[in-house]
Formats: C-alpha cells, structure tokens, sequence
C-alpha cells in the first residue's frame, strides 16, 4: 500500500515528536481502557463466531445426516472466507479507517449468527458460515494497526495482550458454551447463544471503542497493493514461514475439527456437554505463546520451532491410545507445540520485512487461516475413511513437512553465515 500522507511524523515511534506521541492513548487513561475494552470484546466475538460450529460437529451430522467431512465444512469454510477476505478489508481500512471497518466486521457477522441458528439445510449453513467468514476478516485485517496508530508505543504490549486475551478466550467459550448448550437444547440454541453473546460484543465494542486520532485516509491502489504482496510471495524466507503457519494450523485443524467425533464415540462415548469441556485444553495456548518468547531467547527461533514440532509429534502419538487421560495429555501437547510454532513463525514475519508489514502479516494469517481450513478438511476425511489414525497421519504428514521446511531453513543460515566470514 502506498505510504499515508500523514507519513512518519504521526506514526513512527522512533521519530515522532514528543507531543504526537503523548497525544496517543496512555495506561491509566480513560480512553485507553476503553480502547483496551472494545479491542478485547470484538476479539472475544470475532474468534466466538469462527470456531462456533467446531465443538457441535457431530450434532450437526446427527442432525443433517452427514458425514463427518460435510459436517465439517461448516467450520473450514468459515475460516477460508476470512482468509480470502484478509487483505482486501485490510486495504479498505486504509481509506474508510480501522475502527468502522472493524465495528462494521463484527456487527455484521454477529447478525449473521442470529440467521444461522435456522438454517433448513447443510447446504444453506456453510453458504451462511462462508459469509460469516468473510465478514469477521476485518477485525484481525486491523486491529494490530489500529493499537500501532492509536496507543502510546509504551503501551501497546499490554494492549495487545488484552486483543490476544480476547481472542483466546472467545475460541476457547465458543466450543465449551456450544457444547453445554447443545447437550441440554440442542445445536440450533447453542448457535443462537453464541450469537447473542457476540452481538452483545460488537455493541460494546461500537460504544467503547474511542475515535482514530492518528488515523488519516489513503486511496486505495491495486495495483501498489499487488505489487507489495507479490514482492513478499518473492522473499524465500516470508514464503517458509507462511507455510509453516499453514502447517502447524493444519494439524491444529485437523485434530479440533474431528476431536468431537474421537470422543463421542467408542470407547468413550462422552456427552456434549464433557466433550466441549475438553475444549479447556485450549488454554495451555495462552501459557505456550507467553512462553515461547523466552523459549527464543535461550534456544533461538529455529530452536524454538524443533521444540513446538517435537511437542506435537508426541501429542499426536498420545492420542492414538484408548486412555481419556492419555488422550488430554495428547492434546496439551499438541496445542502447546502449535502454540509455539505459531507465534514463532507470526513474529519473525515482521522482523523480515522492512516494508509493507501489513500486507506481510496480511499473508500470513491468510496461510494460517487457510491451514485450518485444509487440515480441518483433510482431517474430517480421513476421519470418515480409516478412524482417528488417519486424522493422525494427516497431521503426521504436516509435521513431516514442516520439518523438512525448518531443517532447508537452518542449512540456508549456515550456508549464509559460512559465505560472509568467507568474505
């Protein structure tokens, strides 16, 4: 994207003057926790709607009579209409500005949540998830940009972690509140649950969210914008790491995807209710992602990444067994490792470039998102075909992958490092 006319002056940290920095939202302000507030409630609806039908997947083949593969398409195709919807309503909220991109994102999916819940047919509910999607792409499209313009540079961590901690947390309620609901009322009221809880969100996040400041409009310019994202698809190491977010969420996708299905039938036959309770698991992501930052420090990125790709080896061995005990231990394996490998991978992508961040973070999170949809896809259908082994190998078959791509990583430093004292 062509640089804002506000240029440098207004934005840069290291470069504006005192009184624009001091201008921006401090802690301890009025407007930052309002800020900090709206951020977390969007961030808490947006990742509450995406992964709504994840925990009632085998109630919805139940329900239509499908396979697990189609009931599964309620959940991949969501993902991948936010992927595809990413950097277009990035480039949108360069013109019309972050925050009524990101209030008019989670809005409309959240009134699109209140139609889902009477879908007559299969065939009707993706189309409605797919638009879902598409719709929930403008918070994480802007919200990162909007914390960068809007708070003081000093603030922005905690910040980000309030978005983070939103985010997690609303991934984490949408499969355990699903399940619940759905044990006691069925999958049609455990949908409208969750859509009530996220309208509830997008209107606080409407009046709490404080007005752009430090936000000045650019025109839009394809063809700048094409030129940008094919310049990072030409950069061998921005590709890598792309494809390692792929990975690791394709594990990640496959494995949450067909878990309900793993652990409503035998031997374990649990309840919805417990099923979405496993969902807890989710947390130990929270702990994995703070942790991989000194994980960095003592053992380097690459380090950090056989780590995150060793954890989910394991975890995925684990859940081979018929103990519900080794089968939860799989899991925190599992979701710690990709935890790790994510972050890892997300962070050094801005540390690559020097330009254009947005579309590079834009990109990534495009692999990403497209990663869940394949591995949830691929997954569900091997699930179909041969039982949980071959959900297993699916993710097998991407930690391979990533592997490979981390070891080719690991030979290029050397080989770099080897050339300069050569020279």
């Amino acid at each position: 994207m062509p640089p804002r006319k506000s240029s440098k002056a207004s934005t840069d940290p290291l470069t504006s003057p005192t009184t624009a920095a001091a201008a921006k939202l401090l802690p301890g302000t009025a407007a930052y926790r309002r800020a900090s507030l709206a951020l977390f409630a969007a961030g808490m609806a947006t990742f509450l709607l995406l992964y709504s039908t994840q925990g009632l997947l085998p109630a919805l083949s139940n329900g239509f009579g499908v396979t697990p593969a189609q009931a599964g398409l309620t959940a991949t195709m969501a993902t991948a209409g936010l992927a595809v919807a990413l950097i277009p309503l990035s480039a949108l909220s360069e013109k019309y500005g972050r925050t009524p991109v990101m209030a008019a994102s989670v809005l409309s999916a959240a009134l699109i949540g209140l139609v889902i819940p009477f879908s007559p047919d299969l065939t009707v509910l993706v189309m409605l998830r797919t638009l879902q999607g598409v719709a929930l792409a403008g918070l994480p499209a802007t919200a990162m940009a909007y914390l960068a313009e809007e708070v003081s540079p000093q603030a922005i961590a905690s910040a980000i972690g309030l978005y983070v901690a939103g985010n997690s947390i609303g991934g984490m309620s949408s499969r355990v509140i699903a399940g619940f609901v759905a044990q006691f009322a069925g999958w049609r009221a455990a949908l409208l649950v969750l859509g009530v809880i996220s309208l509830v969100c997008a209107i606080a996040f409407r009046l709490l969210a404080p007005k752009a400041r430090h936000f000045t409009p650019a025109a839009i310019s394809p063809r700048a914008l094409l030129r940008t994202v094919t310049g990072h698809l030409g950069n061998p190491l921005l590709v890598r790491l792309y494809a390692l977010g792929l990975l690791f969420m394709s594990v990640f996708g496959a494995v949450y995807t067909v878990l309900g299905y793993r652990l409503t039938e035998a031997p374990f036959h649990l309840p919805e209710g417990v099923v979405g309770s496993i969902f807890l698991v989710y947390l130990v992501g929270t702990a994995s992602s703070a942790a991989a930052g000194k994980l960095v420090a003592r053992a380097g990125r690459r380090g950090a990444l056989y780590c995150g790709i060793a954890a989910v080896t394991v975890g995925l061995a684990l859940t081979l067994a018929d103990s519900l005990v080794t089968v939860f231990a799989g899991l925190v394996f599992i979701t710690a490792g990709f935890f790790i490998g994510h972050a890892v991978a997300s962070g050094a992508v801005s540390r690559t470039v020097t330009s254009g961040r947005a579309q590079a973070s834009a990109l990534y999170l495009t692999a990403y998102y497209l990663g869940n949809s394949v591995g949830g896809t691929l997954g569900a259908t091997a699930f179909h075909a041969t039982g949980w082994p071959g959900t297993v190998a699916v993710g097998l078959t991407a930690v391979v992958a990533a592997t490979a791509i981390t070891l080719y990583g690991t030979r290029c430093a050397v080989a770099e490092r080897r050339a300069m004292a050569v020279s």
